[in-house]
């Protein structure tokens, strides 16, 4: 989508959003918490960041596929486009080329730079050279291509479940959850926080926007060991991601999943049991 059709997309959502104080039930709220896991939690922490964008571990192509159609279910752009963003972001940290860098203020980082961006990062012939290993995979171009088809699949279901109450909490109160959740990655974890480790960008780990993006806000740890599939390094730093990545592997569903090696520097990871890492510091 071209950047006018972002901007217009976001105030959308957010106006529609604004319904929710007419269309409230408890049971239209419980639709909203769920899928603000599936889709944020699922779709772009799991799938979009950890999986596509990191490969942190390995899973089955259905799988796969499955994570890529949640991910556009949270309506953040196709799984290529946004897999491209990131490992540009991932390159140029907190630089000039960063294309989210709160450098360039909080406002920048959170939003704005989304109907703001280089004309490479908005033309899939351009960004897919930062996604090689997607950009031939003909399913997931055609995703990233009508990656809007999933929530308007989404959006008949929910009116067929509940009517528009349903489709307000759980397209439009919900998306607007998770949009923020995300965002809040990209600029209040670059500004505010404590930082474990020595990186080059001003990443650093954020209690409360982790438990809004289940466990993405240990942003510092991340960025030092961008592979990890684990980014709550401390017993307290909860990171749900991670546990949901456990639980795959303990039903044969997720392998060679990568941790940080503490015998090796410069944000080294190996593929491991994890199980094994469970009680770390």
């Amino acid at each position: 989508m071209d950047d006018w059709t972002v901007l217009g997309w976001i105030v959308f959502m957010h106006v529609g959003a604004i319904a929710g104080f007419f269309t409230f039930s408890w049971k239209a709220l419980g639709v909203c918490l769920f899928l603000w896991w599936l889709t944020g939690g699922v779709g772009i922490c799991l799938g979009y960041h950890r999986y596509f964008t990191h490969r942190s571990y390995a899973i089955p192509k259905p799988l796969e596929y499955l994570l890529a159609i949640l991910g556009c279910l949270a309506g953040e752009a196709g799984p290529i486009s946004w897999v491209a963003a990131h490992r540009y972001h991932h390159t140029y940290s907190d630089t000039e080329k960063d294309p989210h860098s709160p450098l360039r203020g909080f406002v920048w980082a959170h939003v704005a730079w989304l109907f703001g961006r280089e004309k490479f990062l908005a033309e899939f012939d351009l960004y897919k050279r930062y996604v090689p290993d997607m950009a031939r995979d003909r399913f997931l171009v055609f995703l990233n291509r009508y990656h809007m088809l999933p929530a308007v699949a989404l959006t008949a279901v929910l009116y067929a479940m509940g009517g528009w109450p349903y489709v307000v909490w759980g397209m439009f109160v919900r998306s607007v959850v998770v949009y923020h959740s995300t965002w809040l990655v990209n600029s209040a974890s670059h500004i505010w926080g404590y930082r474990s480790f020595k990186t080059t960008d001003q990443s650093k780990n954020n209690w409360w926007v982790a438990l809004l993006t289940f466990g993405e806000g240990w942003h510092n740890n991340h960025h030092a060991f961008q592979r990890s599939a684990r980014h709550g390094m401390r017993w307290w730093e909860i990171d749900i991601t991670y546990r949901t990545i456990q639980l795959l592997w303990v039903l044969g569903l997720a392998s060679e999943i990568h941790l940080p090696v503490k015998s090796e520097v410069g944000g080294a990871t190996r593929p491991v049991t994890p199980v094994l890492a469970m009680g770390e510091k």
